[in-house]
């Protein structure tokens, strides 16, 4: 019988790290799916604060912040220049031939403060967490075991396929390669591709052979000492409370 077996939970998040993981895929859920509903200003401001003050509490810092959000912004800055002058509406800016609309700017508001509220708090909730026990968290969900194993794979042996980067990088700088713009570069770097290919190939199928020498049968049985507690019950119902009063201010505001 071929096991994953998970001793101790070592997922950081300080006192969040006391919750059941399934609470917190289901809160990062529920809460995401309520922001991605919200279409006013001041309430994905609030939802923005609250993912803030979560990161806050359990104690992702500002430069750990801006360094994981850094791609993102980049993108929400382009947005921000360009939305306003694509979207038609009552012009608050002219530059030449091109117009920006007041509907533009708030949609593209709207779109930052609610991508960040989302990530910063998926970030808190479920970034926090070990890959280990998120996929055991996912697979006590019931989702697809081919999802799981495809995950828990992917989390085992990246860093073994970035070795096999390395090693193949350090024997082209052997060889006196020197990265450029021309022919030779981009035909040695696509055989660089092809040999790490073949490599995670020839590595896959040694793997798959050492665990069918272990009983391997296809499936994964999933050991996960996590119980859900009373205390899970009452944040999974603060949660869906904070999601649920954010609805409601939507509809009645």
């Amino acid at each position: 019988m071929m096991q994953l077996t998970l001793g101790q939970e070592n997922a950081q998040g300080g006192w969040l790290s006391q919750f059941d993981p399934r609470l917190r895929l289901i809160a990062a859920l529920l809460f995401a799916l309520a922001v991605v509903s919200l279409q006013r200003l001041p309430l994905l401001l609030t939802a923005l604060l609250l993912a803030l003050l979560l990161a806050w509490r359990v104690g992702l810092s500002g430069p750990l912040l801006r360094k994981r959000l850094l791609a993102m912004e980049g993108f929400m800055i382009v947005l921000l220049v360009m939305l306003p002058f694509s979207v038609p509406g009552e012009s608050w800016l002219t530059l030449g031939p091109f117009s920006a609309s007041f509907e533009g700017l708030q949609r593209a508001l709207e779109i930052v403060l609610r991508a960040n509220a989302v990530v910063i708090l998926l970030m808190a909730l479920i970034g926090t967490l070990e890959p280990v026990v998120l996929g055991h968290a996912l697979g006590q969900l019931r989702l697809p075991q081919k999802l799981i194993h495809l995950f828990l794979f992917t989390v085992r042996y990246i860093g073994v396929l970035f070795d096999e980067y390395q090693t193949l990088r350090l024997a082209m700088r052997a060889r006196a390669f020197v990265a450029g713009s021309n022919r030779h570069t981009w035909r040695s770097l696509g055989w660089l591709l092809g040999m790490l290919l073949v490599r995670s190939l020839e590595r896959s199928r040694r793997i798959l052979a050492a665990m069918k020498c272990r009983g391997f049968s296809g499936r994964f049985y999933l050991v996960n000492p996590n119980v859900w507690r009373h205390r899970d019950t009452l944040g999974l119902f603060a949660a869906g409370g904070i999601a649920a009063i954010l609805l409601l201010l939507e509809q009645t505001l």
